[in-house]
This record gives structure tokens, sequence and C-alpha cells, in this order.
């Protein structure tokens, strides 16, 4: 718990309702954290994601929003995404975007973290057109966890986003959730990777090799996956 918070401020410091430029610091910093969420998350009974659902992922989104402000406030945040390939192997995680505004009396601040198991081919190349609202261009349910007992509803594989979320404790399994938008982010990639290539290279090619920075997230899904 300590070194994901740790993690999350030294990923969020700076931010403000302008988005800053990140360094490539930064963007591993975001990547160490979804990784650190993930492994919170696979810890916890009341979160963690059963091996059969694992069994099913397309394909894997990690984001971590925050809301802040006093008149205007902004959802905003950031995550991973990979996918899985044909042959059993999990791509480069790439950065993207996410985020929601809503406008109203915001006081303080609030994070949310979420994963999300995608259980088609077809929404993370959404992507390639640049947004995707979740809830509306991809329909999102809450996924069943470990703790439960009772056997998985096969209805709930219908969608396409299976979202394990820490407000979503004690909420069952299947009940719709609508969470806001996450966006393609070629600029921090570039960095991230020192490439031109873009999201979808990344993650359905082979032309560029992990640097030693994402290659702990890399094998800790894949070992969930085995």
């Amino acid at each position: 718990m300590k070194k994901l918070l740790l993690l999350t401020l030294l990923a969020l410091c700076g931010a403000t309702f302008a988005r800053a430029e990140p360094d490539r610091a930064d963007l591993i910093s975001r990547v160490e954290t979804c990784e650190a969420i993930l492994r919170e998350f696979q810890q916890n009974r009341d979160l963690a994601i059963p091996p059969h659902v694992w069994q099913r992922a397309k394909g894997l989104l990690i984001v971590n929003q925050f809301k802040a402000g006093i008149i205007l406030g902004v959802q905003d945040g950031w995550g991973v995404m990979m996918v899985r390939k044909p042959d059993g192997r999990w791509s480069l995680p790439v950065i993207i975007n996410a985020g929601e505004a809503s406008i109203g009396l915001q006081l303080g601040a609030k994070a949310q973290e979420t994963v999300y198991i995608i259980t088609d081919e077809a929404t993370p190349r959404k992507l390639f057109a640049n947004r995707v609202r979740i809830g509306v261009d991809a329909q999102a349910v809450a996924g069943p966890k470990a703790a439960e007992k009772e056997r998985t509803n096969e209805e709930i594989f219908k969608a396409p986003l299976l979202a394990y979320t820490r407000k979503s404790v004690g909420l069952y399994a299947g009940a719709t959730i609508k969470a806001g938008h996450i966006s393609r982010n070629d600029e921090a990639n570039f960095l991230l990777y020192n490439t031109r290539y873009t999201l979808p290279e990344l993650l359905y090619s082979d032309w560029v090799q992990p640097p030693p920075e994402v290659q702990p997230l890399m094998q800790f899904v894949q070992s969930l996956t085995k």
C-alpha cells in the first residue's frame, strides 16, 4: 500500500487543470503505478480477479483517475492498455488518457483505480479512432471476484469490459458501469518507447522490444494468465 501511494503521488505530482507535458520518468512512474494497482487488487480478496476470468481475457486496461477542483471539477487520469496475442503472449503496455469532466462544487481530491478485463478483440481496436466512451461505445459491467462463491453467469462475459474498482466492492457481478472515456496518447508512447510507432503497432506487432522498465508489469500479467 505504501509503495502504491508513493508511486501515485509521484505520478500525479505537478498535475494541474492544464495537462502538463510528462517526461519519460513520469511515464515510467505511470507504468509502475499501474503494476502496483494490479498487484494490490490481486492481493485483496474482495477485489481479486479470479483465474477463470483471466483465462478469457483478450486485453487489459488499468486506469488511475482523480477528481480535483473547487468550482469546476475535472476528473482526469491515465492508464495502460495491453492485448493478448494469439500465441498467449501479452503486448507492450501502451499509455492511454482517461477522464471525464463534471461541473459543480468539488472540494478536495479523490482517486479511483479500476482494472478492466477486455473480453473481446474488437474493443482495443476502437482506440484506433482515438476515443472510447466506457459504458457507451464499449459496455462495461462489474466483473465476478475471487471472493464470490456463486457460479459466474455466462451472460456477464457478453460485455466487452469487466470492471474491477475499489468503489465497486460489494457491487454484484453484472451491474452496469459507466466510467467516462479513454483515449490514445501516441506522444507519450513515442517518448516511453523511443519510437514513432503508434498505438496499433505497439499493441499488435513485435517491432519494438520491451524496455526493462515495462517488463515487470508484462511478466506479472503473463503469470496471471498461464
